[in-house]
């Protein structure tokens, strides 16, 4: 079976297949991970964006640097659903408003890396520093597989700290939608020393006090 890796077509060996799992498993997803279409509207928009910006940096001279960040989540983030994830889940949790694991049997397996944004500071300041660069322009930089969780995970950690609430279940599939995707930010490690601070749970706690003290956020951070 023909598969796209590092914008190439290779036909992979069943070893070679295999390893790129264990390691996209181990470390999660790459900056050589394909982004060849099929990838959403929503994905397209954010890949032309990166052209775009590296294209205008090369033509005027301006530094360009493209972070591709996991999940971002902290105290005060708005909680959405469909960005601050882990926001709009504790806060719902919390408030005991309706909850749902969407798609995949509804089983809630849907998995993602959390960031807290103050661990970026130290990398932009850098690039922002650097001059005349040859590294990389385009680096991941995410929590990787220690800041990871699942909706039923994250359910769970909720049901501990606040009680039981009941979250329902719908598995019709929604296209496009990814079950688990982990960030590997080893290129950002080798070229910045970089890597996430903030534990992941020193990141629940905090929006967990933040929702308990502003009971409205929801409505607050509510999609107009």
């Amino acid at each position: 079976e023909a598969y796209t890796y590092n914008k190439r077509i290779n036909r992979l060996a069943t070893v070679q297949e295999h390893l790129m799992i264990v390691r996209a498993i181990e470390r999660g997803v790459s900056e050589e991970f394909s982004t060849d279409p099929p990838l959403s509207l929503y994905g397209t928009s954010k890949i032309a964006s990166e052209t775009v910006a590296l294209e205008y940096g090369a033509t005027f001279g301006f530094p360009v640097w493209i972070n591709r960040c996991g999940v971002l989540a902290g105290a005060g983030q708005f909680g959405r659903p469909d960005q601050g994830i882990f926001a709009f889940w504790i806060n719902s949790y919390l408030r005991r408003a309706p909850l749902s694991y969407i798609g995949f049997e509804g089983t809630g397996f849907q998995t993602r890396d959390c960031l807290h944004p103050r661990d970026l500071v130290p990398v932009i300041t850098a690039q922002m520093d650097e001059k005349g660069s040859k590294r990389p322009r385009t680096v991941n930089l995410g929590g990787g597989s220690d800041h990871a969780m699942s909706l039923a995970q994250l359910s769970n950690w909720c049901a501990e700290r606040f009680g039981q609430h009941k979250v329902t279940a719908d598995p019709r599939p929604r296209r496009f939608d990814i079950p688990w995707l982990i960030m590997d930010s080893t290129r950002a490690a080798a070229e910045w020393d970089w890597k996430p601070q903030t534990s992941l749970d020193s990141i629940l706690d905090e929006i967990a006090a933040h929702a308990e003290a502003n009971p409205h956020w929801l409505q607050i951070s509510a999609v107009l």
